[in-house]
């Protein structure tokens, strides 16, 4: 929800307003994970946990907006980070281990936005449920040119994780010393044929 769209800003000569929404069906996640948004819980239930902060939903938001202002030096106002809040189920849904009756948690969905000059510049949309119909990253740019990306299937947050971390080793090896984010560092890619070379002179 952050390095893909500041790369994707690259093709713009201007950048009125960013939207980012991420979409997981969390049924086919970790059962911890699955945990974590609720599944399963009642209203009550959830809003207790969110409450005594045992669910926290995205931790992330804020700082992916401060990254994103960032490479485009935009000055931020503020950033609202709303609280987490339940997804219903409408019908009965199920993961492999985990069995959401209608009416009770599938999961949470939370926003996030970026304010400059009283305008609304970013904003991120995160949801996260069993039984989600459709799976999704979306990155929609108004600007000149305006850009309309989406992946879908949304990329798999553990896989797509661990990836991004091995990758980024060879980067951060080449990187003077100092405190870098996504951002400061080289365009990211697969680099296979670099840590073979790392690990065959180690």
């Amino acid at each position: 929800m952050d390095t893909l769209v500041i790369t994707l800003t690259s093709a713009c000569e201007k950048v009125e307003k960013i939207n980012v929404t991420r979409v997981m069906n969390a049924g086919t996640r970790r059962v911890p994970f699955q945990k974590k948004i609720g599944a399963g819980l009642t209203i009550e239930e959830f809003q207790k946990k969110i409450s005594e902060k045992h669910i926290t939903g995205h931790v992330g938001l804020e700082q992916s907006i401060s990254m994103i202002a960032s490479a485009l030096a935009w000055k931020l106002d503020k950033i609202i980070v709303q609280s987490a809040e339940p997804v219903i189920a409408k019908k009965t849904v199920e993961s492999k281990d985990i069995r959401v009756d209608a009416g009770k948690v599938a999961g949470l969905k939370q926003k996030a936005k970026g304010i400059m000059k009283n305008r609304e510049v970013i904003n991120l949309d995160f949801q996260a449920y069993i039984g989600a119909e459709e799976e999704y990253d979306s990155v929609t740019i108004k600007g000149v040119p305006s850009i309309n990306q989406k992946i879908q299937p949304c990329v798999h947050g553990d896989t797509g994780t661990v990836a991004v971390v091995v990758n980024a080793i060879p980067r951060v090896i080449n990187a003077p010393a100092g405190l870098y984010t996504m951002k400061d560092l080289p365009v990211p890619s697969a680099t296979p044929e670099d840590l073979r070379k790392y690990l065959r002179s180690a």
